[in-house]
């Protein structure tokens, strides 16, 4: 079956470059909307992850390297809690898996080359997977791609640099709070998921009573993996259901 996003009309072949007039009309101040966004919680990760007594180049190697925000602040909240590399790394590695999904949805958008295809998954986020679904042809999925992402991988490896140049002269977190900041961070990210799902707050709840009995005994890091058995809490729709929500816009 041919992707949607495929198309043989000469019209919408594109060259090796893009250009900002490549985007349809309020694209481009949507796109400098998440960059500026991006900016703030770039700063805030820089800054928490050092002022938790990371090395500076921690957090700065891992967002040129790893370039995932989520992944990034789960797999810092691991080693800041005294857990292992290990554990942070595969944190990381199982909320990313998500963007194997994305890779699929938006190839076409990254050029033919292998150079543009490595170094268009490397910027593949969800903000940019995001951009490239919502434009109408070929053209404008390929410049909304390149354009927001270099444009964000710019922001946030800028920031997260500055952030943590700053939380290097805080000095003592306990000071000013930031030990509970990681925490709070993640419990951000998550709630906008399971505020209408109620498959994912049965799987949540598991999770988080799984993970809080297994703090005690096991190493840090190694309960946030285990809470991953909440996921057997998650029930299937009825096919009736699913049928009768498919056509509604997510």
């Amino acid at each position: 079956m041919c992707s949607p996003h495929r198309t043989d009309d000469p019209a919408d072949r594109t060259t090796g470059f893009v250009r900002l007039s490549d985007l349809p009309s309020g694209v481009l101040r949507d796109i400098a909307l998440v960059w500026a966004a991006d900016l703030v919680v770039g700063v805030s990760f820089g800054a928490i992850a050092v002022a938790g007594g990371l090395p500076l180049w921690v957090p700065v190697t891992m967002s040129l390297f790893v370039y995932a925000g989520s992944a990034q602040f789960s797999a810092a909240a691991v080693l800041t809690g005294g857990g292992g590399a290990a554990a942070a790394a595969a944190t990381g590695l199982l909320l990313n898996s998500r963007t194997a999904a994305f890779s699929l949805a938006v190839a076409d958008s990254l050029g033919r080359s292998w150079a543009a295809r490595l170094i268009g998954a490397h910027l593949i986020t969800d903000e940019t997977a995001a951009f490239v679904l919502a434009q109408p042809d070929r053209r404008s999925r390929k410049a909304a791609f390149w354009i927001s992402g270099i444009g964000l991988f710019a922001a946030w490896n800028i920031s997260v640099l500055g952030g943590a140049l700053a939380g290097s002269a805080l000095g003592d977190t306990g000071r000013f709070g930031l030990d509970a900041a990681f925490p709070a961070v993640l419990l951000a990210l998550v709630l906008p998921a399971v505020r209408g799902d109620g498959n994912a707050r049965r799987a949540g709840a598991l999770g988080a009573v799984i993970a809080v009995a297994a703090t005690p005994v096991l190493p840090a890091g190694a309960p946030v993996l285990l809470a991953l058995l909440g996921l057997v809490a998650m029930r299937r729709k009825p096919a009736a259901a699913a049928t009768t929500t498919s056509g509604s816009p997510s």
